[in-house]
């Protein structure tokens, strides 16, 4: 069975050490104190605090904030998450004393129920009474642990949502939060600024790639089960992808599935990169046509990854204006999730795409 896993939650057997951040996790979770994980996506976040809080023997509530579409519907999912906890009767019980009672509903396609409120409900009120629940259902020996991903879409629901939510949950004694986000300025926004309702309202962890050794391990370990030269091809992935978790695994299942069948022999890992560039090509197309002319300049700067995009003989090179012009196109990129800063460096968060450019480019395949 191939042993790599990507596109979802990992755990146990594909999951890639993290030991420092675990004991940090479950450190944070142990204590009264809220934690704010903040990394790129597809970086491991969820698996990594989803590893850690389902072992810790606590109810867990997890939401993706980027699927809410309203305050309100903000405050029906919280509750539907709180229905898969408790039994029917129990949950019909904790809602007696809410000002404003939802809409309870069996969906018989997917035999799951539905709990809506309705569209003319003040969100204010229902927010606090769903909130307000959370803490209620929690008890001092297993406190409730609420995670919310993509955090800092809270902007995008209801102005003054941020400060409502600050101001129920700043009482909570019993429940951890958890506060997950991509976009590391916004939620440096919300966490550091001293005006935000949010400031310094939990514990900072900022989430990077994982160990090039420990990465080196985790895939030379599965791969002497296909190959003689499971070393030199962990080498050969960690150099394409720098050690970015998605595309590392990503790379590593191509490269298994090539030796698996058999089908290349030599150069698995150029045979594996050329395929995932050949899937992707369409979407690689219609993305490149999204960007603007100095947008395209730099992802193609920095797929070939040599000089610093905001260096003079960056701008020289390719041509891509003044330092202000540079700096806005590679703040976009970065909010689009394209370009990635980490330790004060750019680069490409898609390592394939980079690789695209360079063969569309050139003409030369690996």
């Amino acid at each position: 069975m191939n042993p790599f896993k990507f596109g979802s939650v990992v755990d146990g057997e594909h999951f890639t050490n993290r030991k420092p951040e675990i004991a940090r996790i479950k450190s944070v979770l142990d204590s009264s104190n809220h934690l704010v994980m903040i990394s790129p996506r597809r970086f491991g976040k969820t698996s990594l605090i989803l590893k850690v809080a389902l072992k810790m023997d606590r109810p867990v509530i997890y939401l993706d904030l980027q699927l809410t579409t309203s305050a309100n519907d903000f405050a029906a999912q919280l509750l539907r998450k709180v229905h898969k906890l408790y039994p029917y009767k129990k949950f019909q019980q904790f809602l007696r004393n809410f000002k404003i009672t939802p809409a309870i509903t069996l969906n018989v396609q997917t035999s799951n129920i539905d709990i809506t409120f309705h569209p003319q409900s003040t969100p204010g009120i229902v927010i606090e009474d769903v909130l307000s629940l959370l803490e209620d259902i929690s008890s001092e020996n297993k406190k409730l642990i609420v995670i919310i991903d993509e955090f800092q879409e809270i902007k995008r629901l209801e102005p003054w949502l941020e400060q409502k939510l600050r101001a129920i949950i700043q009482h909570h004694k019993k429940v951890n939060y958890v506060f997950l986000g991509s976009k590391e300025s916004l939620m440096k926004e919300i966490f550091e600024k001293k005006k935000s309702p949010f400031y310094h309202f939990g514990f900072l962890m900022p989430l990077g790639k994982i160990p090039v050794d420990e990465f080196m391990w985790f895939l030379t370990s599965r791969f002497r089960d296909i190959t003689d030269n499971a070393h030199a091809i962990a080498e050969e992935i960690i150099k394409i992808t720098g050690s970015h978790p998605y595309y590392t695994q990503c790379l590593a299942f191509s490269v298994w599935e090539a030796l698996s069948a058999r089908k290349q022999s030599e150069a698995p890992v150029q045979a594996a990169m050329n395929e995932l560039v050949g899937i992707h090509d369409n979407d690689y197309e219609r993305l490149w046509g999204t960007m603007t002319k100095t947008e395209q300049k730099i992802m193609i700067g920095l797929a070939e990854g040599e000089l610093p995009p905001l260096s003079d003989a960056f701008r020289r090179r390719y041509d891509t204006g003044a330092t202000s012009t540079t700096f806005s196109a590679l703040k976009k990129l970065e909010e689009r999730g394209m370009v990635i800063k980490l330790d004060g460096k750019y680069e490409t968060d898609d390592p394939v795409f980079s690789k695209w450019l360079i063969i569309r480019r050139t003409g030369m395949w690996y």
